[in-house]
């Protein structure tokens, strides 16, 4: 499919082509809004089945746990019947599973509800960014993804913000899933009447039977029709290679803990901040869930920080490095900076977190904090991209998997950890492991270059590392 083909989705209007990634964005907002909503009624829903704090904590726990699972089912089964199909498939389900937590009876039917909600929810946040590559060339791609990555953050933030003054204001717990139902059927509405397929091969299998039912000869066929594999190796293929993949690569290793690391933190934020906040400052579900806020504040500031400063330095290495491409290690500029940041954030958060100091002090902690989790997020992931290109989304998949499972994982703990160890220590403790894994992307940006050459999956190796001499070349950023 040409470059001016007009079915080639990188050919449409570019207003179009921005509405698309709204969309998607919303898709992933959707998803990531629901998995935290539950925060701010927690004490509600403990009273009306009578459960302890720690199946409490399942509700999101569990929610995450299916990010783990999603992935690898919605991925590669988008790449066989395309984009659409699956979010309308996928999104129509996890509206289903809106309606049972909204109505659930008992303990047993919220939390697998929630699980399965989880599951289904994930499809757009494997096949958002997939979207993103469909419809942007490379240089407007940057841009589009930076805007793309607030929605994953933006939505763990305003989940208990609004779950909260839901809580305060008297209304049933219910009415929180019936929230959730109306914002998925929505999506759903949306995406089933103005979302187009994007992926071009499904586009050519379709372009090839219109030709063949409009001239009935046969020999009209496309790629994908021909790329067929038998059932019980395209699971192998897709379940494993992407474990296959992290296994061998080292530096995929420590990306994948580090990333992981830092989303776990994220859900760790929504058993410490009611304690620190609720407990400590004696506030309300409500206003508790306003404490959030800082952090989406930071990830915005951070966006905006690379559209003007670090996406334009980028650009000029483009074109220093032309007609070559970019080592992937410029991704890693970012990183730089967000790693000690993200660091000091717990000890600023941690250490000012005594209910005699006001709760300004550990509620601007979140700026920082959002800022240097978006730096983080997308050099990584952007490095990642660049380095193994064929076998990215491999790379992808198994590093979501691991990333979720700490993101369930991390909130099973942190009330405990926060109570036995109080929010300063246990705060410290956090900071502690975050400089311990700071150095992963100076280490990158130092020696990745040789760490690639190594790599059995990497196939920029061979890349110049360093700018050509031109006559009147711009210089490397």
């Amino acid at each position: 499919m040409g470059p001016n083909d007009p079915d080639n989705p990188k050919s449409w209007s570019r207003p179009f082509r921005w509405y698309i990634t709204m969309l998607s964005a919303m898709l992933v907002l959707n998803a990531t809004f629901a998995s935290s909503a539950p925060e701010g009624i927690i004490p509600n829903i403990m009273e009306q089945f009578t459960f302890g704090t720690e199946v409490a904590t399942l509700t999101i726990a569990l929610f995450v746990a299916g990010y783990c699972v999603g992935p690898l089912i919605w991925g590669p089964l988008s790449e066989q019947v395309g984009r659409k199909p699956v979010f309308l498939g996928s999104f129509l389900v996890y509206t289903g599973f809106q309606v049972g937590c909204a109505l659930s009876p008992n303990t047993a039917s919220i939390l697998i509800f929630r699980f399965l909600g989880g599951t289904f929810a994930a499809a757009p946040l494997s096949n958002s960014g997939a979207v993103m590559a469909d419809i942007w060339d490379v240089d407007t791609r940057g841009k589009a993804l930076a805007l793309f990555t607030l929605a994953p953050f933006a939505g763990p933030t305003l989940g208990p913000t609004v779950s909260g003054f839901m809580a305060v204001s008297g209304v049933s717990w219910r009415w929180v899933f019936w929230l959730l139902t109306f914002f998925a059927a929505a999506c759903l509405i949306a995406t089933f009447f103005t979302l187009p397929e994007t992926f071009v091969p499904v586009l050519l299998v379709k372009r090839a039977q219109k030709l063949r039912k409009e001239t009935g000869d046969d020999r009209y066929w496309a790629p994908l029709e021909r790329n067929k594999m038998a059932f019980g190796r395209r699971v192998k293929h897709v379940l494993g290679r992407p474990f296959v993949v992290l296994a061998r690569e080292p530096m995929l290793i420590a990306i994948a803990l580090y990333m992981s690391f830092i989303y776990g933190c994220i859900y760790l934020l929504f058993e410490a901040y009611p304690i620190v906040f609720t407990q400590g400052h004696h506030f309300n579900q409500g206003i508790s869930g306003l404490m959030f806020l800082p952090i989406f504040i930071g990830g915005s500031l951070g966006v905006l920080t690379y559209l003007l400063v670090f996406n334009p330095r980028y650009e000029r290495a483009m074109a220093a490095f032309s007609p070559h491409p970019v080592p992937p290690e410029y991704r890693l500029e970012l990183c730089l900076w967000a790693a000690p940041m993200f660091a000091l954030s717990f000890f600023w958060f941690g250490w000012t977190s005594y209910p005699s100091i006001s709760f300004w002090a550990p509620l601007m902690a979140g700026v920082p904090l959002g800022t240097s989790i978006v730096f983080l997020f997308l050099g990584l992931f952007n490095y990642v991209i660049d380095a193994y290109l064929f076998v990215a989304a491999s790379a992808l998949s198994s590093m979501t998997v691991v990333r979720s499972l700490f993101g369930a994982g991390f909130p099973l703990f942190a009330t405990q950890m926060y109570q036995s160890l109080n929010p300063r220590w246990a705060s410290t403790l956090l900071g502690l492991v975050a400089v311990a894994m700071a150095p992963i992307p100076f280490v990158l940006r130092s020696y990745g270059h040789h760490l690639r050459r190594k790599s059995k999956y990497s196939p920029t190796g061979d890349q110049p590392t360093k700018p050509p001499i031109k006559e009147k070349g711009a210089q490397a950023v």
